[in-house]
């Protein structure tokens, strides 16, 4: 038996990177996968890859009715959702005294709305079910600071505090709220890292000096996902080579 039998998962920016990862692992073990994303051609294409046990929405999870939308239409084919990722993200370069309120803003929206309103949007079904799991993906930057990437880090930390606070509100439901802080991952995303020229200076602050591939975040997020983690919640799970050791 897999770990998700007879599971609905639901991960937002599940094109590719993490998210990919995440739905590929979660089909294995057994979920029935809904991919959302605003990258309607990657999406289709992981959700075909994946097969029968996936589907994929167009979804900008800045939109409170697009998030509304989306929920609707998965409970209208699943009857129900056991798991909700939120792994949309962006991240982008910026100092603060150089970044622009439109640049802060747009970080803002995606980062730290859109899992406000992913969670608003899920959480009365899993209350009413007694049941669920919420897996918000943060950041290492989210537990420290990080110079040079001013909104980026603000929104990390909002989403750890976001999951604490939730977690509090639904823990007498059934329902739990963790959140994962991955480092230096391989994906889309960290190749930034390397566009920038400073990989090599970054990874010299990772104790098992290499990038983590995505399928080991996915990995912690089946976990969390996963009746493995029952007793588990409101709970910052790090993977990050030890870079915040």
């Amino acid at each position: 038996m897999g770990r998700l039998d007879g599971k609905v998962a639901l991960i937002s920016g599940g094109a590719r990177g993490m998210g990919e990862q995440e739905a590929r692992l979660f089909a294995a073990e057994g979920a029935s996968v809904v991919i959302t994303d605003v990258l309607d051609d990657d999406g289709k294409q992981t959700a075909s890859d994946i097969g029968a046990a996936a589907t994929f929405h167009h979804h900008d999870v800045t939109s409170e009715a697009e998030w509304t939308s989306v929920v609707d239409a998965v409970l209208a084919e699943h009857g129900q959702i056991d798991v909700l990722i939120n792994n949309a993200g962006i991240f982008r370069f910026g100092a603060t005294t150089t970044t622009t309120e439109a640049e802060y803003r747009q970080i803002i929206d995606v980062n730290q709305i859109g899992v406000f309103l992913g969670m608003k949007a899920v959480l009365p079904h899993m209350i009413e079910r007694r049941s669920g799991s919420v897996v918000n993906i943060s950041s290492v930057a989210g537990l420290m600071g990080s110079p040079g990437m001013i909104a980026y880090g603000a929104s990390k930390w909002a989403v750890r505090g976001m999951t604490k606070a939730a977690a509090k509100e639904v823990a007498g439901f059934g329902v739990r709220v963790n959140s994962i802080h991955p480092g230096i991952i391989d994906t889309p995303m960290g190749q930034q890292f390397d566009d920038a020229g400073v990989m090599a200076m970054v990874l010299q602050q990772v104790p098992v000096g290499r990038q983590a591939e995505a399928v080991e975040v996915a990995r912690l997020a089946l976990y969390l996902a996963s009746d493995d983690s029952i007793y588990s919640t409101g709970s910052e799970f790090v993977v990050d080579g030890g870079m915040t050791a």
